[in-house]
């Protein structure tokens, strides 16, 4: 069964930093794309950073592009969302998504993920 089980989130000023983590089990984690989404009180779940299976390629939302470094850490099968100079608009539940996918790149949308966390909360004060 996989499981995806995300922490790390909290309450930050805005300028400050987090680091969010999402450990993996049940699954063969270097065979899978991971990525974070969020999504804000009445919007809908947005795309913020992927990673494909070896690290190697990373992408990013344009408006996270430059103060947020997604990672991952095959051998403890966990990825991380680093953020830094957090504004007030990065304020949602953030995601954790994963699937099986050894095409080299990494999926940027979320109905191409089929396994997800259940969430943890950044909120970030003026």
């Amino acid at each position: 069964q996989v499981q995806l089980v995300e922490s790390g989130g909290g309450l930050v000023q805005a300028g400050g930093s987090l680091r969010l983590s999402c450990a993996a089990s049940g699954v063969t984690f270097s065979a899978y794309a991971m990525g974070w989404f969020r999504q804000a009180p009445e919007t809908e779940r947005e795309f913020v950073a992927a990673i494909n299976f070896s690290g190697a390629r990373t992408y990013y939302a344009d408006s996270v592009e430059g103060r947020f470094t997604i990672s991952r850490d095959n051998a403890k099968a966990t990825v991380y969302l680093q953020m830094n100079s957090l504004k007030p608009e990065d304020t949602a539940v953030y995601y954790c998504a994963g699937v099986r996918f050894l095409n080299g790149d990494a999926p940027v949308k979320s109905r191409q993920y089929n396994n997800w966390g259940q969430g943890t909360q950044v909120t970030v004060s003026p």
